[in-house]
């Protein structure tokens, strides 16, 4: 029973239609109709999970997130995200945590959603991943599926006014699972993970039909293909600018605590 995630999917899938946004699906064959499996996807805006967890529904799969510790945090979010079992990840906290969060849900046959970027790219290209997405694939065993959304910038993203725009193309495609060796080096999985993903980006992007309104409508467009979006080392140097400042107000924090 899914009292929670049941009506969320349909909201979704009635908010969709409504908007007229079109998500086109495809390699939904390559989830596994049964049992654990890890979708690791790239990282372009805050509806990627929707995406995602859309286009698992033609296996018939439901996937549980893991999302930063703040969105359960949040007054309505958080309720929905209990709700429908995704996994708390603090970014400060026990980084074990989610990792034996993760491999409980494995071990009861479920689908576990990651970002092995761990945040957004703000150049809409895939960064370097972190090494978790593999270690938990390594650890458990299971089948780890590369994933990519593109599109959903569009909609919310970072730095970025949430766009209601109608009749807006989505797409999200799903890779055949990688394979490896369980006593495969994490880092060298997680490379091979990350260029899988990054082929799977770039073939959507070029399947994508729709172009920038005009030059204001190319912030969504990555820079090597023309658009206004920061190049990836600019935007590392964004994400590495954040987490500097948000060590910074921890730690703020802690002081003023104590």
């Amino acid at each position: 029973m899914e009292p929670v995630y049941t009506p969320v999917i349909g909201a979704a899938v009635g908010l969709f239609k409504a908007m007229r946004w079109t998500v086109h699906v495809s390699g939904a064959h390559n989830i596994p109709l049964t049992g654990p499996a890890i979708l690791a996807s790239n990282h372009i805006g805050y509806l990627d999970f929707v995406v995602v967890g859309y286009g698992a529904r033609e296996a018939d799969r439901l996937v549980r997130f893991a999302a930063k510790q703040e969105v359960f945090e949040h007054s309505v979010a958080g309720p929905l995200m209990r709700g429908m079992k995704h996994l708390p990840v603090d970014r400060d906290g026990d980084a074990m945590a989610i990792m034996r969060l993760a491999k409980e849900r494995l071990a009861l046959g479920q689908v576990i959603g990651m970002f092995p970027e761990g945040t957004i790219s703000r150049s809409f290209m895939p960064a370097q991943g972190k090494t978790g997405t593999a270690r938990m694939a390594l650890e458990s065993g299971v089948p780890l599926i590369p994933t990519a959304v593109w599109g959903c910038q569009r909609l919310s993203t970072k730095a970025v006014t949430k766009n209601i725009e109608r009749n807006i193309e989505i797409r999200v495609t799903f890779g055949p699972p990688i394979p490896y060796d369980q006593d495969d080096e994490p880092r060298d999985l997680s490379r091979r993970l990350m260029e899988k993903i990054t082929g799977l980006v770039v073939a959507l992007q070029e399947a994508y039909t729709q172009v920038p309104a005009g030059p204001e409508d190319s912030w969504w467009q990555p820079a090597h293909l023309g658009g206004s979006a920061p190049t990836p080392e600019e935007a590392e140097e964004m994400i590495r600018q954040e987490r500097i400042e948000r060590r910074r107000r921890r730690k703020a924090e802690r002081e003023g605590g104590g």
